[in-house]
């Protein structure tokens, strides 16, 4: 296929004849690698028409340029840029014309810059990837997610496939939530109750954008998930951080001017704690005392495999002032960017205008895929098989780190895909993960979880949901033998984790 004829174009102010411009046209292209070696150019019939000139003139600078080996002729099929064109080994697109904008005063608000979690995208090269929250290839369930796509995409739904639900969300996938999956976490909720999200982090923000002003102040986990730190951020509220403790969040630190309180209660993030039933109670009076809301962020309940796991905070909330916050995107697949909200209808209903506004809604397609993945019981036998490959795996983890002394701060009681770790008091864990890499080990170092200035450096992170069992015990040995080689203490000066200390 030729190069298309609209991106050449003719200058006004050139000072030579019509055909040494295009000539000069053709090989600037040529010589910024813009036209690669072997791409044919348009006929000069073509680009004759379409620069407004006469053929000969298009001709005779083709011509020319066969003559300097910048195109080559290839009879009656036309004219091609030539193997021994000079081309750029890369190219790099320059903006057409200067930017005369002074971006540090025209820019009103600031997004970039934050400190957050880095996710590489080559992870899977890794020998001994310990990432947090990526997709194993070896336990999804490719071929009925297919399958289900494929349906979505038939005539029966052509209208969930092409229809704009303005406001409104794909009614399959709202009645299996409604149904089947709030249920499960003793949640009762109506149709008008649940708002479809893309993911949960986007769920997190419109709760922030809808609860929170200038004036009020957000009480939130310490550490926590930095992407809700940076979502609080941006909504200009006052941030009132909470440290957490091996219970989770303590509802007697949090401050009496909180409106709104963020909390991970099942699965403390990134410490794992879950909270227990008489502190979520504690909670809930704290919040109703303060007249305060709750967000409840109840991501990877799923991946509770050693028990049952414990009911939802918004199970018991009998005022209507938590909202519960739930993700499909860490069950299936991160990709996938589909999460709900579920709350009071005056709440639901802000929020939902607030995604109109935004986004419309997530594609219809994407919902109606996952509402027959998640009605045909696929999803149902994905859980059953991530948690029983979860299960060997965390055994595996809890072997190795046992048999290499290695200090865990923090690990779920139900379950989950990753163990809080810490490294001596001298070790920084960034650093420490920079040469991990040499040894084709991943994992996470965990200060940017924390709040504030003087964050501690010697926190990782170690999930499990990428590697495959029978590399953990290798990779965990990398890690010990690095961390003895980064740090002087010896394995009896660490500190001890006992039930009257903080898991930090």
């Amino acid at each position: 296929m030729a190069l298309p004829v609209e991106t050449f174009f003719l200058q006004p102010n050139h000072q030579g004849t019509l055909q040494s411009q295009v000539q000069q046209m053709i090989a600037h292209g040529i010589l910024s690698g813009r036209f690669a070696a072997g791409e044919k150019l348009p006929s000069t019939r073509k680009l004759a028409t379409h620069l407004g000139i006469s053929r000969i003139t298009v001709t005779l600078a083709y011509t020319e340029l066969v003559a300097s080996d910048y195109l080559t002729a290839r009879g009656r099929s036309g004219y091609y840029v030539s193997e021994n064109a000079p081309v750029p080994p890369i190219y790099q697109p320059q903006p057409a014309s200067g930017d005369g904008v002074d971006w540090t005063r025209a820019i009103g608000q600031r997004f970039s810059g934050a400190t957050g979690l880095s996710k590489p995208q080559d992870w899977a090269r890794f020998r001994y990837p310990f990432i947090y929250g990526q997709t194993d290839p070896q336990l999804f369930d490719h071929a009925n997610w297919r399958q289900c796509a494929l349906q979505a995409l038939g005539q029966r739904d052509f209208a969930a496939l092409t229809s704009d639900y303005f406001d409104r969300d794909d009614p399959q996938l709202i009645e299996f939530i409604q149904r089947n999956t709030l249920p499960r976490r003793g949640i009762a909720a109506s149709a008008d109750q649940i708002l479809i999200t893309l993911g949960a982090q986007n769920a997190l923000w419109l709760a922030a954008q809808v609860l929170l002003t200038q004036r009020r102040t957000a009480a939130f986990e310490d550490p926590c998930y930095p992407a809700l730190r940076e979502v609080l951020t941006q909504s200009r509220c006052h941030m009132a951080p909470v440290r957490v403790d091996r219970g989770g969040l303590p509802p007697d630190s949090i401050p009496p001017e909180a409106d709104v309180i963020f909390t991970t209660p099942s699965h403390q993030c990134p410490t794992t704690a879950t909270m227990p039933m008489a502190r979520r109670q504690e909670l809930l009076d704290r919040a109703r005392d303060l007249d305060a809301l709750i967000v409840e962020d109840d991501y990877e309940f799923e991946m509770s495999f050693l028990e049952p796991p414990s009911p939802a905070l918004k199970s018991m909330d009998v005022d209507g002032r938590v909202i519960y916050v739930g993700s499909f995107s860490k069950s299936l697949f991160p990709g996938l960017r589909l999460g709900y909200l579920v709350g009071s209808e005056p709440f639901v209903r802000e929020a939902r205008a607030l995604r109109t506004s935004v986004l419309r809604h997530p594609p219809g397609h994407v919902q109606r895929t996952a509402a027959y993945f998640l009605s045909m019981g696929h999803y149902d036998a994905q859980i059953r098989k991530m948690s029983a490959a979860l299960c060997t795996r965390r055994n595996a983890m809890q072997a190795a780190i046992d048999t290499y002394e290695l200090d865990i701060a923090g690990m779920g009681a139900f379950g989950g895909s990753s163990y809080w770790m810490r490294a001596p008091r001298d070790v920084d864990a960034t650093a420490l993960a920079e040469r991990l890499r040499a040894h084709s080990v991943l994992i996470e170092p965990g200060d940017a979880f924390f709040s504030g200035e003087d964050r501690p450096r010697n926190y990782y992170r170690l999930g499990y949901s990428s590697i495959p069992s029978e590399r953990i015990g290798e990779g965990i040995r990398h890690i010990a033998e690095t961390l003895e080689q980064s740090s002087g203490l010896k394995s009896q000066n660490k500190l001890a984790l006992t039930p009257s200390h903080l898991p930090l």
